[in-house]
């Protein structure tokens, strides 16, 4: 499928498909599996292969088959009724706008939206998503595959504030919090404290605070909830465009080019006044 054309007409009925996240999310109590919707469209990217990532594939029956997308053929059921609404938006676009409606209405952070990723039938081989049965090894190497940091790993575990493990699906049952419903930062806080009756801790939960390049975010984040929320939001972001160029899209980086032309301001500048000392310096010698 063509890349679409983010018009103004694509533009609006985008803010129209948010509406009825929105309403669909709150209504039916459904943010944490439209989460886990678009982290699993999204997670499959190779950076290397330059293929998989947030192209909404998932709908596919074939990848939605796959062991770790599990119970997800509701959410892409409950999409297809927005989609429908919105033909316009491409899958792509529809479920990474359902990650970022499910944070925001949950009480997370707003994380900056970009539209215009385009559709694909390809699905990925199986098996590039995270395996909650193992530890920092692994981890490491599915989100370092897909371009991501150890900071976006610990950021990104966060979002495990909402929702909860089910055994039909995973083989784990319970939620991670208190308020599983609620996006806060007390999955961290939780982690910190080891073992709680009644909530989940899964390897790849224990790892961040076990693995010594993992526990100072997870510190830091428990402590501090705006950084939370901070650094979720960019990595979250970057989740949701890997292989994605959004056209004319703000840089999550300062403009290299102001930068640019800082730095050569700031050198006329300052060769203006030593040109000067120099001249007052020789005209006292005179």
């Amino acid at each position: 499928m063509a890349m679409p054309v983010v018009d103004t007409e694509y533009l609006k009925e985008v803010d129209k498909a948010r509406r009825d996240l929105r309403a669909l999310i709150s209504s039916r109590n459904c943010a944490p599996i439209m989460l886990r919707l678009a982290w699993h469209d999204a997670g499959t990217y190779c950076a290397k292969t330059k293929t998989g990532g947030p192209n909404g594939s998932i709908r596919n029956e074939e990848e939605c088959a796959h062991a770790a997308n599990s119970g997800l053929k509701k959410a892409v059921d409950w999409c297809e009724e927005v989609k429908a609404k919105h033909p316009k938006i491409t899958y792509a676009d529809l479920y990474q706008l359902a990650g970022v409606v499910a944070v925001e209405v949950t009480g997370g952070p707003t994380i900056d939206f970009v539209p215009g990723r385009k559709d694909s039938t390809v699905c990925p081989k199986e098996g590039r998503l995270p395996d909650a049965k193992q530890g920092a090894p692994h981890l490491r190497d599915i989100f370092y595959r897909m371009g991501l940091s150890d900071k976006d790993i610990v950021a990104l575990s966060g979002a495990h504030t909402l929702g909860r493990a089910h055994p039909e699906r995973s083989g784990f049952d319970g939620p991670w919090t208190q308020e599983p419903l609620k996006f806060d930062n007390s999955y961290f806080v939780e982690l910190l404290k080891g073992e709680s009756e009644g909530l989940l801790k899964l390897p790849t939960d224990t790892t961040l605070v076990e693995d010594p390049a993992f526990r100072p975010f997870v510190e830091l984040y428990a402590k501090d909830e705006d950084a939370f929320f901070r650094d979720y939001a960019a990595s979250h972001k970057k989740l949701s465009e890997l292989g994605f160029a959004p056209s004319g899209a703000k840089s999550c980086c300062p403009d290299t080019t102001v930068l640019a032309q800082s730095a050569v301001g700031i050198a006329v500048a300052a060769a203006v006044v030593i040109c000067s000392y120099i001249y007052e310096i020789r005209k006292r010698a005179k």
